[in-house]
Protein backbone atom coordinates (compact mmCIF):
# COMPACT_ATOMS: atom_id res chain seq x y z
CA UNK A 1 0.00 0.00 0.00
CA UNK A 2 1.10 3.82 -0.63
CA UNK A 3 -0.30 4.92 2.53
CA UNK A 4 2.59 6.70 3.92
CA UNK A 5 2.46 9.67 1.76
CA UNK A 6 -1.13 9.33 1.79
CA UNK A 7 -0.68 10.15 6.16
CA UNK A 8 2.11 12.32 5.38
CA UNK A 9 -0.51 14.96 3.80
CA UNK A 10 -2.37 15.07 7.24
CA UNK A 11 0.54 16.17 9.26
CA UNK A 12 -0.79 20.11 8.99
CA UNK A 13 -3.81 18.43 10.62
CA UNK A 14 -1.75 16.88 13.34
CA UNK A 15 0.03 20.41 14.00
CA UNK A 16 -3.53 22.34 14.08
CA UNK A 17 -4.72 19.71 16.77
CA UNK A 18 -1.72 19.50 18.70
CA UNK A 19 -2.00 23.59 18.76
CA UNK A 20 -5.62 23.56 19.50
CA UNK A 21 -7.01 21.59 22.39
CA UNK A 22 -8.42 23.44 24.94
CA UNK A 23 -10.39 21.53 27.58
CA UNK A 24 -13.45 19.60 26.94
CA UNK A 25 -16.49 19.85 29.04
CA UNK A 26 -17.80 15.77 28.81
CA UNK A 27 -21.56 15.76 29.66
CA UNK A 28 -23.27 14.01 32.08
CA UNK A 29 -25.88 11.15 31.32
CA UNK A 30 -29.27 12.40 30.67
CA UNK A 31 -32.59 11.57 30.82
CA UNK A 32 -33.73 9.19 28.22
CA UNK A 33 -36.44 11.58 27.19
CA UNK A 34 -34.15 14.40 26.65
CA UNK A 35 -31.82 14.07 23.80
CA UNK A 36 -28.01 14.79 23.38
CA UNK A 37 -25.73 16.58 21.02
CA UNK A 38 -22.35 15.82 20.51
CA UNK A 39 -20.23 18.09 18.01
CA UNK A 40 -16.97 20.00 17.32
CA UNK A 41 -17.72 23.39 18.41
CA UNK A 42 -19.61 24.16 21.50
CA UNK A 43 -22.06 27.02 19.35
CA UNK A 44 -22.80 24.75 17.21
CA UNK A 45 -23.97 22.14 19.49
CA UNK A 46 -26.18 25.19 21.47
CA UNK A 47 -27.99 25.64 17.76
CA UNK A 48 -28.85 22.17 17.84
CA UNK A 49 -29.89 21.97 21.50
CA UNK A 50 -32.35 25.22 20.99
CA UNK A 51 -33.75 23.02 17.76
CA UNK A 52 -34.56 20.32 20.05
CA UNK A 53 -36.00 22.49 22.82
CA UNK A 54 -38.26 23.60 20.23
CA UNK A 55 -39.90 20.10 20.04
CA UNK A 56 -37.41 19.27 16.72
CA UNK A 57 -35.97 15.81 15.67
CA UNK A 58 -32.76 14.91 15.93
CA UNK A 59 -32.33 15.76 11.83
CA UNK A 60 -33.98 18.90 12.18
CA UNK A 61 -31.09 19.76 15.16
CA UNK A 62 -28.44 18.34 12.25
CA UNK A 63 -29.56 21.14 9.97
CA UNK A 64 -28.83 23.45 12.51
CA UNK A 65 -25.39 22.28 13.43
CA UNK A 66 -24.21 21.87 10.07
CA UNK A 67 -25.13 25.68 9.56
CA UNK A 68 -23.80 26.76 12.66
CA UNK A 69 -20.23 24.44 12.09
CA UNK A 70 -20.29 26.05 8.13
CA UNK A 71 -19.11 29.65 9.91
CA UNK A 72 -17.56 28.63 13.11
CA UNK A 73 -15.48 25.64 11.89
CA UNK A 74 -15.02 26.76 7.86
CA UNK A 75 -12.15 24.55 8.03
CA UNK A 76 -13.77 21.71 8.27
CA UNK A 77 -17.07 21.19 6.77
CA UNK A 78 -19.36 24.19 5.64
CA UNK A 79 -22.23 24.58 2.48
CA UNK A 80 -20.06 24.24 0.34
CA UNK A 81 -18.97 20.77 1.10
CA UNK A 82 -20.45 17.36 1.40
CA UNK A 83 -21.42 14.76 3.45
CA UNK A 84 -22.52 10.65 4.63
CA UNK A 85 -25.52 10.68 7.06
CA UNK A 86 -26.71 8.08 9.17
CA UNK A 87 -30.17 7.76 10.48
CA UNK A 88 -31.45 5.12 13.15
CA UNK A 89 -35.53 5.57 12.99
CA UNK A 90 -36.83 4.71 16.68
CA UNK A 91 -40.27 4.07 15.62
CA UNK A 92 -39.64 1.40 12.95
CA UNK A 93 -36.50 0.47 14.10
CA UNK A 94 -34.67 1.19 10.47
CA UNK A 95 -31.40 2.71 9.82
CA UNK A 96 -31.02 4.74 6.48
CA UNK A 97 -27.63 6.02 4.91
CA UNK A 98 -27.80 9.18 3.17
CA UNK A 99 -25.12 10.16 0.93
CA UNK A 100 -24.65 13.94 -0.08
CA UNK A 101 -21.24 13.16 -1.86
CA UNK A 102 -20.46 16.02 -4.22
CA UNK A 103 -20.42 15.00 -7.76
CA UNK A 104 -17.42 15.40 -10.40
CA UNK A 105 -18.81 17.75 -13.47
CA UNK A 106 -19.99 15.61 -16.58
CA UNK A 107 -16.88 17.04 -18.77
CA UNK A 108 -14.64 15.46 -15.82
CA UNK A 109 -12.00 12.79 -17.65
CA UNK A 110 -9.31 10.14 -15.63
CA UNK A 111 -6.97 13.09 -16.72
CA UNK A 112 -8.48 16.02 -14.71
CA UNK A 113 -5.72 16.41 -12.44
CA UNK A 114 -3.00 15.77 -15.69
CA UNK A 115 -1.09 18.98 -16.64
CA UNK A 116 -0.22 19.94 -20.47
CA UNK A 117 3.28 17.63 -20.08
CA UNK A 118 0.88 14.76 -19.48
CA UNK A 119 1.77 14.02 -15.85
CA UNK A 120 -0.06 14.41 -12.91
CA UNK A 121 -0.61 17.91 -11.35
CA UNK A 122 1.01 18.50 -7.96
CA UNK A 123 -1.13 17.99 -5.23
CA UNK A 124 -1.31 21.53 -3.34
CA UNK A 125 -1.68 22.98 -6.84
CA UNK A 126 -4.68 20.70 -7.63
CA UNK A 127 -6.02 21.44 -4.64
CA UNK A 128 -5.95 25.08 -5.00
CA UNK A 129 -7.68 24.89 -8.73
CA UNK A 130 -10.65 25.29 -9.85
CA UNK A 131 -10.62 21.76 -10.82
CA UNK A 132 -10.82 20.47 -7.40
CA UNK A 133 -14.48 21.56 -6.77
CA UNK A 134 -17.25 19.15 -7.05
CA UNK A 135 -20.98 19.62 -6.90
CA UNK A 136 -21.80 20.16 -3.26
CA UNK A 137 -24.29 18.13 -1.72
CA UNK A 138 -24.40 18.46 2.32
CA UNK A 139 -27.55 20.81 2.19
CA UNK A 140 -29.63 18.92 -0.80
CA UNK A 141 -28.85 15.87 1.43
CA UNK A 142 -30.15 17.15 4.46
CA UNK A 143 -32.96 19.06 3.12
CA UNK A 144 -33.81 15.45 1.59
CA UNK A 145 -33.30 13.93 4.85
CA UNK A 146 -34.85 16.55 7.39
CA UNK A 147 -38.12 16.25 4.56
CA UNK A 148 -38.24 12.36 5.87
CA UNK A 149 -38.02 12.67 9.24
CA UNK A 150 -37.95 16.01 10.12
CA UNK A 151 -40.92 17.88 12.36
CA UNK A 152 -40.13 22.03 12.44
CA UNK A 153 -40.12 23.59 9.47
CA UNK A 154 -36.73 24.08 7.48
CA UNK A 155 -37.08 27.62 7.33
CA UNK A 156 -37.15 27.98 10.85
CA UNK A 157 -33.49 26.20 11.50
CA UNK A 158 -31.26 28.31 10.40
CA UNK A 159 -31.83 31.35 13.15
CA UNK A 160 -28.53 30.66 15.64
CA UNK A 161 -26.59 30.34 12.47
CA UNK A 162 -27.73 33.59 10.68
CA UNK A 163 -27.82 35.66 14.41
CA UNK A 164 -23.89 34.52 15.03
CA UNK A 165 -22.89 35.32 11.11
CA UNK A 166 -24.87 38.31 11.38
CA UNK A 167 -24.18 39.48 15.28
CA UNK A 168 -20.60 38.00 15.86
CA UNK A 169 -18.84 35.31 17.34
CA UNK A 170 -15.50 34.67 18.98
CA UNK A 171 -12.90 33.26 16.64
CA UNK A 172 -12.25 29.81 17.91
CA UNK A 173 -9.13 28.39 18.52
CA UNK A 174 -8.83 25.66 16.03
CA UNK A 175 -10.16 28.38 13.01
CA UNK A 176 -7.89 30.90 13.77
CA UNK A 177 -4.97 28.17 14.26
CA UNK A 178 -6.14 27.14 11.01
CA UNK A 179 -5.97 30.12 9.41
CA UNK A 180 -2.48 31.25 10.81
CA UNK A 181 -1.10 28.31 9.44
CA UNK A 182 1.37 27.48 6.02
CA UNK A 183 -1.27 25.89 4.78
CA UNK A 184 -1.54 26.84 0.69
CA UNK A 185 -5.46 27.39 1.34
CA UNK A 186 -5.10 29.81 4.14
CA UNK A 187 -2.91 31.65 1.86
CA UNK A 188 -5.53 32.58 -1.17
CA UNK A 189 -6.54 35.89 -1.90
CA UNK A 190 -10.36 34.77 -0.53
CA UNK A 191 -8.99 33.17 2.82
CA UNK A 192 -6.50 36.44 3.38
CA UNK A 193 -9.15 38.74 2.92
CA UNK A 194 -11.55 36.88 4.89
CA UNK A 195 -9.37 36.29 8.24
CA UNK A 196 -7.28 39.56 8.03
CA UNK A 197 -8.23 41.80 10.61
CA UNK A 198 -8.70 45.85 9.86
CA UNK A 199 -4.42 46.45 11.46
CA UNK A 200 -3.72 43.91 8.76
CA UNK A 201 -3.02 41.04 11.20
CA UNK A 202 -4.87 37.66 11.44
CA UNK A 203 -7.55 36.67 13.39
CA UNK A 204 -6.30 35.68 16.84
CA UNK A 205 -8.50 33.05 19.15
CA UNK A 206 -11.51 35.36 20.84
CA UNK A 207 -11.90 37.73 18.22
CA UNK A 208 -15.11 39.05 17.16
CA UNK A 209 -15.92 37.95 13.39
CA UNK A 210 -18.63 38.53 11.37
CA UNK A 211 -19.72 37.37 8.12
CA UNK A 212 -22.89 38.97 6.65
CA UNK A 213 -22.31 37.23 3.21
CA UNK A 214 -22.91 34.02 4.82
CA UNK A 215 -26.16 35.46 6.97
CA UNK A 216 -27.14 36.21 3.70
CA UNK A 217 -27.12 32.94 2.42
CA UNK A 218 -28.36 31.35 5.27
CA UNK A 219 -31.32 33.60 4.40
CA UNK A 220 -31.81 32.32 1.04
CA UNK A 221 -31.03 28.34 1.99
CA UNK A 222 -33.68 28.72 4.71
CA UNK A 223 -36.47 30.62 2.22
CA UNK A 224 -35.44 28.03 -0.80
CA UNK A 225 -33.90 25.28 0.56
CA UNK A 226 -30.86 23.57 -1.82
CA UNK A 227 -32.17 25.45 -4.48
CA UNK A 228 -30.60 28.40 -2.98
CA UNK A 229 -27.11 26.45 -3.98
CA UNK A 230 -27.63 25.14 -6.93
CA UNK A 231 -29.38 27.44 -8.97
CA UNK A 232 -29.45 31.17 -9.51
CA UNK A 233 -26.81 34.16 -8.49
CA UNK A 234 -25.06 31.62 -5.75
CA UNK A 235 -24.66 28.77 -8.35
CA UNK A 236 -23.52 31.41 -10.92
CA UNK A 237 -21.10 32.88 -8.58
CA UNK A 238 -19.73 28.90 -7.76
CA UNK A 239 -19.44 28.32 -11.22
CA UNK A 240 -17.52 31.61 -11.99
CA UNK A 241 -15.25 31.28 -8.93
CA UNK A 242 -14.26 27.20 -10.33
CA UNK A 243 -13.49 28.48 -13.68
CA UNK A 244 -10.78 31.17 -12.52
CA UNK A 245 -7.21 30.72 -12.58
CA UNK A 246 -4.28 28.71 -14.25
CA UNK A 247 -5.97 25.19 -13.90
CA UNK A 248 -10.08 26.16 -14.33
CA UNK A 249 -12.67 23.52 -13.65
CA UNK A 250 -15.23 22.63 -16.00
CA UNK A 251 -18.07 22.75 -13.14
CA UNK A 252 -21.14 24.06 -14.94
CA UNK A 253 -24.90 25.22 -13.69
CA UNK A 254 -26.48 22.21 -15.13
CA UNK A 255 -23.92 20.08 -13.12
CA UNK A 256 -25.37 21.66 -9.97
CA UNK A 257 -29.08 21.70 -10.89
CA UNK A 258 -29.08 18.00 -11.73
CA UNK A 259 -27.15 17.26 -8.54
CA UNK A 260 -29.60 14.23 -6.19
CA UNK A 261 -29.02 13.25 -3.21
CA UNK A 262 -29.42 9.50 -2.12
CA UNK A 263 -31.16 7.35 0.49
CA UNK A 264 -30.59 3.60 0.88
CA UNK A 265 -30.68 1.52 3.73
CA UNK A 266 -27.63 1.56 6.03
CA UNK A 267 -25.18 -1.00 5.64
CA UNK A 268 -25.47 -3.27 8.57
CA UNK A 269 -23.77 -6.28 9.76
CA UNK A 270 -23.69 -8.55 12.99
CA UNK A 271 -20.74 -7.82 15.56
CA UNK A 272 -20.25 -9.55 19.17
CA UNK A 273 -23.95 -8.86 20.45
CA UNK A 274 -24.72 -6.34 18.37
CA UNK A 275 -25.35 -4.54 14.49
CA UNK A 276 -23.36 -2.27 13.36
CA UNK A 277 -24.90 0.06 10.34
CA UNK A 278 -22.58 2.55 8.15
CA UNK A 279 -23.01 3.75 4.95
CA UNK A 280 -22.15 1.68 1.92
CA UNK A 281 -19.70 2.69 -0.67
CA UNK A 282 -18.19 4.66 -1.64
CA UNK A 283 -18.03 5.85 1.93
CA UNK A 284 -15.19 3.99 4.53
CA UNK A 285 -18.46 2.29 5.90
CA UNK A 286 -17.75 -1.33 4.30
CA UNK A 287 -14.06 -0.57 5.50
CA UNK A 288 -14.86 -0.38 8.91
CA UNK A 289 -17.48 -3.11 8.64
CA UNK A 290 -15.26 -5.38 7.46
CA UNK A 291 -11.97 -4.07 9.84
CA UNK A 292 -14.58 -5.44 12.77
CA UNK A 293 -15.52 -8.90 11.10
CA UNK A 294 -12.14 -9.77 11.06
CA UNK A 295 -11.46 -8.60 14.62
CA UNK A 296 -14.74 -11.14 15.19
CA UNK A 297 -12.40 -13.92 14.55
CA UNK A 298 -9.87 -13.05 16.82
CA UNK A 299 -9.68 -12.90 21.05
CA UNK A 300 -9.45 -9.09 20.72
CA UNK A 301 -12.21 -8.42 23.43
CA UNK A 302 -10.18 -10.60 26.20
CA UNK A 303 -7.17 -8.09 25.96
CA UNK A 304 -8.79 -5.09 27.11
CA UNK A 305 -5.89 -1.98 26.16
CA UNK A 306 -3.23 -4.47 26.44
CA UNK A 307 -0.28 -5.14 24.04
CA UNK A 308 -2.25 -8.39 22.61
CA UNK A 309 -5.45 -6.52 22.18
CA UNK A 310 -3.68 -3.50 20.10
CA UNK A 311 -1.81 -5.74 18.19
CA UNK A 312 -5.16 -7.16 16.87
CA UNK A 313 -5.88 -4.07 16.00
CA UNK A 314 -3.58 -2.91 14.22
CA UNK A 315 -3.21 -5.80 12.38
CA UNK A 316 -6.74 -5.77 11.51
CA UNK A 317 -6.51 -2.75 10.49
CA UNK A 318 -3.49 -2.75 8.13
CA UNK A 319 -5.61 -6.11 5.87
CA UNK A 320 -8.91 -3.83 5.94
CA UNK A 321 -6.94 -0.61 4.39
CA UNK A 322 -5.27 -2.97 1.92
CA UNK A 323 -8.89 -3.86 0.93
CA UNK A 324 -10.37 -0.63 1.04
CA UNK A 325 -7.75 1.10 -1.18
CA UNK A 326 -7.76 -1.72 -4.05
CA UNK A 327 -11.71 -2.06 -3.99
CA UNK A 328 -13.29 0.85 -2.78
CA UNK A 329 -15.24 3.51 -5.76
CA UNK A 330 -18.51 5.00 -6.28
CA UNK A 331 -20.78 1.51 -6.93
CA UNK A 332 -22.66 3.71 -9.49
CA UNK A 333 -19.80 3.50 -11.88
CA UNK A 334 -17.56 0.50 -11.00
CA UNK A 335 -17.90 -2.92 -9.23
CA UNK A 336 -17.49 -2.36 -5.83
CA UNK A 337 -17.51 -6.11 -3.88
CA UNK A 338 -18.79 -5.19 -0.81
CA UNK A 339 -20.65 -8.94 -0.17
CA UNK A 340 -17.19 -10.51 -0.47
CA UNK A 341 -15.36 -7.90 1.69
CA UNK A 342 -18.13 -8.74 4.64
CA UNK A 343 -18.45 -12.53 3.70
CA UNK A 344 -18.08 -14.29 6.89
CA UNK A 345 -15.60 -17.65 4.97
CA UNK A 346 -13.77 -14.52 3.54
CA UNK A 347 -13.14 -12.49 6.84
CA UNK A 348 -12.77 -15.92 8.71
CA UNK A 349 -9.42 -16.70 6.15
CA UNK A 350 -8.15 -12.94 5.76
CA UNK A 351 -7.84 -12.99 9.76
CA UNK A 352 -5.81 -16.09 9.57
CA UNK A 353 -3.14 -14.18 8.15
CA UNK A 354 -2.92 -12.31 11.50
CA UNK A 355 0.52 -14.60 12.91
CA UNK A 356 2.03 -14.00 16.63
CA UNK A 357 3.91 -11.25 14.94
CA UNK A 358 3.46 -8.73 12.53
CA UNK A 359 4.87 -9.60 8.81
CA UNK A 360 7.06 -6.92 7.99
CA UNK A 361 5.79 -6.83 4.51
CA UNK A 362 2.83 -4.35 3.41
CA UNK A 363 0.13 -6.31 3.54
CA UNK A 364 -1.32 -7.19 -0.14
CA UNK A 365 -5.75 -7.09 -0.78
CA UNK A 366 -7.20 -10.06 -0.48
CA UNK A 367 -8.87 -11.69 -3.20
CA UNK A 368 -12.97 -11.49 -2.24
CA UNK A 369 -16.13 -12.84 -4.41
CA UNK A 370 -16.96 -10.07 -7.39
CA UNK A 371 -13.65 -8.76 -7.25
CA UNK A 372 -12.75 -7.71 -10.71
CA UNK A 373 -8.45 -6.94 -11.26
CA UNK A 374 -8.02 -3.22 -9.77
CA UNK A 375 -4.93 -1.46 -10.03
CA UNK A 376 -3.29 -0.17 -6.93
CA UNK A 377 -4.48 3.14 -5.64
CA UNK A 378 -2.73 6.01 -5.77
CA UNK A 379 -5.59 8.54 -3.51
CA UNK A 380 -4.32 10.96 -1.17
CA UNK A 381 -6.81 11.76 1.29
CA UNK A 382 -5.99 14.96 3.65
CA UNK A 383 -8.15 15.27 6.65
CA UNK A 384 -10.67 18.62 6.76
CA UNK A 385 -13.71 17.53 8.64
CA UNK A 386 -16.08 17.20 11.29
CA UNK A 387 -18.31 14.54 12.58
CA UNK A 388 -21.89 14.85 14.87
CA UNK A 389 -23.80 13.06 16.88
CA UNK A 390 -27.57 13.80 17.86
CA UNK A 391 -30.41 11.74 19.64
CA UNK A 392 -33.60 13.54 20.20
CA UNK A 393 -36.27 12.95 22.67
CA UNK A 394 -38.16 10.15 20.83
CA UNK A 395 -35.13 8.65 20.66
CA UNK A 396 -34.23 9.39 16.74
CA UNK A 397 -30.74 9.43 16.30
CA UNK A 398 -28.06 10.93 13.51
CA UNK A 399 -24.55 10.31 13.22
CA UNK A 400 -23.05 12.29 10.00
CA UNK A 401 -19.48 12.89 9.00
CA UNK A 402 -19.40 16.25 6.80
CA UNK A 403 -16.60 17.65 4.72
CA UNK A 404 -14.80 20.28 2.81
CA UNK A 405 -12.17 17.54 1.78
CA UNK A 406 -8.96 20.02 3.01
CA UNK A 407 -8.58 22.80 5.33
CA UNK A 408 -10.83 25.76 4.12
CA UNK A 409 -11.49 22.91 1.20
CA UNK A 410 -9.93 24.49 -2.43
CA UNK A 411 -9.41 28.02 -0.35
CA UNK A 412 -12.20 29.95 -2.55
CA UNK A 413 -14.94 31.15 -1.35
CA UNK A 414 -18.25 32.70 -2.97
CA UNK A 415 -21.31 34.55 -0.62
CA UNK A 416 -19.70 33.92 2.94
CA UNK A 417 -18.92 30.04 2.48
CA UNK A 418 -15.80 28.11 1.45
CA UNK A 419 -15.98 25.68 -2.04
CA UNK A 420 -14.80 22.45 -1.47
CA UNK A 421 -11.71 20.50 -2.78
CA UNK A 422 -13.62 17.02 -2.68
CA UNK A 423 -12.50 16.18 -6.42
CA UNK A 424 -8.84 15.32 -5.35
CA UNK A 425 -10.35 12.21 -3.34
CA UNK A 426 -9.80 10.42 -6.54
CA UNK A 427 -7.18 8.66 -7.72
CA UNK A 428 -4.92 11.02 -9.90
CA UNK A 429 -3.95 7.75 -11.75
CA UNK A 430 -6.20 6.02 -13.30
CA UNK A 431 -4.94 2.50 -14.39
CA UNK A 432 -1.36 0.45 -14.04
CA UNK A 433 0.83 -0.29 -16.71
CA UNK A 434 -1.29 -3.09 -17.63
CA UNK A 435 -4.13 -1.14 -18.09
CA UNK A 436 -5.89 -2.63 -15.06
CA UNK A 437 -8.42 0.24 -13.88
CA UNK A 438 -8.13 1.96 -10.44
CA UNK A 439 -11.60 1.42 -8.55
CA UNK A 440 -11.65 5.30 -7.85
CA UNK A 441 -10.40 7.25 -10.80
CA UNK A 442 -12.27 10.41 -12.22
CA UNK A 443 -15.58 10.04 -14.35
CA UNK A 444 -17.81 12.48 -15.00
CA UNK A 445 -21.10 12.37 -12.25
CA UNK A 446 -18.90 10.02 -10.14
CA UNK A 447 -18.34 10.18 -6.38
CA UNK A 448 -15.23 10.02 -4.46
CA UNK A 449 -14.46 7.52 -2.46
CA UNK A 450 -14.58 8.74 1.02
CA UNK A 451 -13.22 7.53 4.36
CA UNK A 452 -16.38 8.77 6.24
CA UNK A 453 -18.08 6.02 7.79
CA UNK A 454 -20.48 7.73 10.29
CA UNK A 455 -21.80 4.31 12.55
CA UNK A 456 -24.89 3.50 14.57
CA UNK A 457 -25.03 0.62 16.80
CA UNK A 458 -28.45 -1.65 17.62
CA UNK A 459 -28.32 -4.92 19.60
CA UNK A 460 -29.60 -7.87 18.08
CA UNK A 461 -33.67 -6.53 18.98
CA UNK A 462 -32.67 -3.34 16.94
CA UNK A 463 -32.85 -1.00 19.72
CA UNK A 464 -30.30 1.92 19.74
CA UNK A 465 -27.27 1.33 21.38
CA UNK A 466 -24.61 4.08 20.18
CA UNK A 467 -23.33 6.38 17.62
CA UNK A 468 -20.28 7.38 16.87
CA UNK A 469 -17.86 8.62 14.04
CA UNK A 470 -14.97 10.71 13.10
CA UNK A 471 -13.21 12.80 10.94
CA UNK A 472 -9.35 12.40 9.83
CA UNK A 473 -8.65 11.59 6.11
CA UNK A 474 -7.75 8.04 5.84
CA UNK A 475 -7.42 7.95 9.18
CA UNK A 476 -10.88 7.99 10.02
CA UNK A 477 -11.20 4.09 9.78
CA UNK A 478 -8.70 3.26 12.38
CA UNK A 479 -10.53 6.33 14.77
CA UNK A 480 -13.42 4.32 14.03
CA UNK A 481 -12.65 1.13 14.28
CA UNK A 482 -10.77 2.01 18.13
CA UNK A 483 -13.55 3.60 19.40
CA UNK A 484 -16.13 0.95 18.13
CA UNK A 485 -13.54 -2.07 19.68
CA UNK A 486 -13.65 0.43 22.81
CA UNK A 487 -16.81 0.78 23.52
CA UNK A 488 -18.29 -2.69 22.41
CA UNK A 489 -14.86 -4.76 23.39
CA UNK A 490 -13.47 -3.67 25.70
CA UNK A 491 -16.76 -2.37 27.46
CA UNK A 492 -15.35 1.28 28.07
CA UNK A 493 -17.55 4.28 28.38
CA UNK A 494 -17.62 6.09 25.09
CA UNK A 495 -15.43 9.24 26.31
CA UNK A 496 -12.93 6.99 27.35
CA UNK A 497 -13.07 4.91 24.01
CA UNK A 498 -12.67 8.03 22.34
CA UNK A 499 -9.69 9.53 24.42
CA UNK A 500 -8.08 5.89 24.04
CA UNK A 501 -4.59 6.46 21.98
CA UNK A 502 -4.99 6.65 17.99
CA UNK A 503 -2.84 4.36 16.21
CA UNK A 504 -2.97 4.10 12.16
CA UNK A 505 -1.66 0.84 11.05
CA UNK A 506 -1.10 0.39 6.91
CA UNK A 507 1.62 -0.77 4.91
CA UNK A 508 4.37 -1.47 6.84
CA UNK A 509 4.47 1.06 8.84
CA UNK A 510 2.37 2.30 12.31
CA UNK A 511 1.57 5.81 13.01
CA UNK A 512 0.27 6.72 16.61
CA UNK A 513 0.19 9.10 19.33
CA UNK A 514 3.18 7.12 21.21
CA UNK A 515 3.58 9.16 24.23
CA UNK A 516 0.07 8.15 25.28
CA UNK A 517 0.97 4.78 25.08
CA UNK A 518 1.97 2.84 28.37
CA UNK A 519 5.81 2.15 28.32
CA UNK A 520 4.62 -2.16 28.99
CA UNK A 521 2.06 -1.91 25.98
CA UNK A 522 4.84 -0.42 23.46
CA UNK A 523 7.30 -2.90 24.67
CA UNK A 524 5.00 -5.42 24.07
CA UNK A 525 3.91 -4.55 20.53
CA UNK A 526 7.59 -3.90 19.75
CA UNK A 527 7.87 -7.94 21.09
CA UNK A 528 5.19 -7.83 18.41
CA UNK A 529 7.03 -6.57 15.49
CA UNK A 530 5.07 -3.32 15.69
CA UNK A 531 7.43 0.15 15.84
CA UNK A 532 4.96 2.72 17.04
CA UNK A 533 6.04 6.41 15.27
CA UNK A 534 4.83 9.75 16.07
CA UNK A 535 3.32 11.12 12.99
CA UNK A 536 1.00 11.01 9.77
CA UNK A 537 -2.08 12.42 11.04
CA UNK A 538 -2.38 10.32 14.40
CA UNK A 539 -3.58 12.92 16.77
CA UNK A 540 -6.10 14.62 13.46
CA UNK A 541 -9.21 12.79 14.92
CA UNK A 542 -12.07 14.12 16.17
CA UNK A 543 -14.09 11.52 17.33
CA UNK A 544 -17.70 12.39 18.79
CA UNK A 545 -20.67 9.95 20.01
CA UNK A 546 -23.18 9.30 22.25
CA UNK A 547 -24.27 6.07 23.89
CA UNK A 548 -27.25 4.74 25.75
CA UNK A 549 -26.61 3.77 30.07
CA UNK A 550 -28.61 2.24 32.51
CA UNK A 551 -29.10 5.82 33.92
CA UNK A 552 -29.80 7.37 30.38
CA UNK A 553 -27.96 8.89 27.55
CA UNK A 554 -23.79 9.63 27.68
CA UNK A 555 -21.47 11.50 25.32
CA UNK A 556 -18.45 11.90 24.81
CA UNK A 557 -16.23 14.46 22.73
CA UNK A 558 -12.94 13.91 21.92
CA UNK A 559 -10.12 15.55 24.26
CA UNK A 560 -8.10 16.63 20.97
CA UNK A 561 -10.50 19.13 19.50
CA UNK A 562 -12.70 21.67 21.26
CA UNK A 563 -16.13 19.80 21.37
CA UNK A 564 -18.59 19.32 23.58
CA UNK A 565 -21.60 16.55 24.46
CA UNK A 566 -24.58 17.98 25.62
CA UNK A 567 -28.33 17.50 26.58
CA UNK A 568 -31.16 20.20 26.30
Amino acid sequence: MKLKSVFAALVLTTALAACATPQVAVSQPAAKSQGMVAAANPLAVEAGLKVLRAGGTAVDAAVAVQATLGLVEPQSSGLGGGSFLTYYDAKTKAVTAYNGRETAPMAATPQLFYGDDGKPLNRMTAILSGRSTGVPGAIAMLHMAQGQHGKLAWKDLFGEAERLADGGFPAPRRMAAAAASSAGQAQTPDAVAYFTKPDGTRIQPGDIMKNPAYAATIRRIAAEGPKALLEGPIAEAIVAKVHEGAYPGSLTLADLKAYRPKATPGLCRPYRAYVVCVPNAPSGGPAVLEGLGLLQNTAIASHRNDAEGWYLLSQASRLMYADRDRYIGDPDFVDVPVEGLLDPAYLAARAKLIGPVADPAPVAPGKPKGAGVRAPDRTQEPGGTTHLVIVDKWGNVVSMTTTVESIFGSGRMVHGFFLNNQLTDFSFTFNDRDGAPTANAVGPGKRPRSSMAPAIVLDRQNRFVAAVGSPGGPSILAYNLKALVGMLDWKMPVQEAIALPNLIAGGSFYAAEVDKFAPEIRAGLEARGVKLSAGFGAEGSGLHGVEVTPEGLRGGADPRREGVAKAP
